[in-house]
C-alpha cells in the first residue's frame, strides 16, 4: 500500500475525507486522525508548514479530496505546490456526493489544480485528474471511490514527471 498525503478542507469536508482516508486502501501512515488534524489546524503558519513539508517528504502522492471549496483553501493551494515541487504523484477526488455526518451532499466545486501554474507556464489542471464517479447515490459513490483509489494513486504516480 502507498503512503499518500491527504488534502481536503478540513472544516466543511472533514467527515466525508475520513470516510475515504479510513477505506483501507492506503498505507495507515496516510490516515491521520481527526484529532491529530484538528491539533495542526490551529497552529502558527510557520508550523503548519513545517508539518506539511514533513509529512509530504515521507508521501509518495498527493490525494486532493475535492470538495464544495476546497480550491479556495490556502493550505490546500499549498500542498498542491509542493507536491509537484518534490515530484509527487498527484490526483484529485470528488466527495461532494458523499453525505456528511447530517445525510447532506454538497455542491461540486471548483477544479483546484485551475489556479497551480507548472514551472512551464501551464495550469496544473491539464496534467491532474480529477476522478468524478458518474454515480449520484452516496453509497455507490463511496463503493466507486473504494474500487478506483488504489489505480488512481498509481496512475498518478506514473503520472508525476509530465508537469
Amino acid at each position: 500500500m502507498r503512503q499518500v498525503f491527504f488534502s481536503f478542507h478540513y472544516m466543511r469536508d472533514v467527515w466525508r475525507a475520513s470516510m475515504v482516508r479510513n477505506m483501507g486502501k492506503v498505507d495507515k501512515s496516510s490516515t491521520f486522525s481527526d484529532n491529530d488534524w484538528e491539533e495542526v489546524r490551529y497552529k502558527t503558519d510557520a508550523k503548519i508548514k513545517e508539518w506539511i513539508d514533513e509529512q509530504m517528504a515521507m508521501r509518495s502522492c498527493l490525494v486532493v479530496l475535492v470538495g464544495a471549496e476546497t480550491s479556495e483553501r490556502k493550505w490546500v493551494k499549498y500542498e498542491i505546490e509542493q507536491a509537484m515541487k518534490l515530484h509527487k504523484g498527484i490526483v484529485g477526488i470528488r466527495i461532494h456526493k458523499l453525505e456528511n455526518k447530517d445525510g447532506k451532499q454538497d455542491v461540486e466545486g471548483s477544479n483546484p489544480f485551475y489556479a497551480v501554474i507548472t514551472p512551464l507556464g501551464h495550469r496544473l489542471s491539464n496534467y491532474v485528474k480529477i476522478f468524478d464517479s458518474t454515480y449520484h447515490t452516496s453509497k455507490y459513490v463511496y463503493d466507486d471511490i473504494n474500487k478506483n483509489i488504489e489505480h488512481l494513486i498509481e496512475e498518478a504516480i506514473a503520472n508525476r514527471w509530465s508537469y
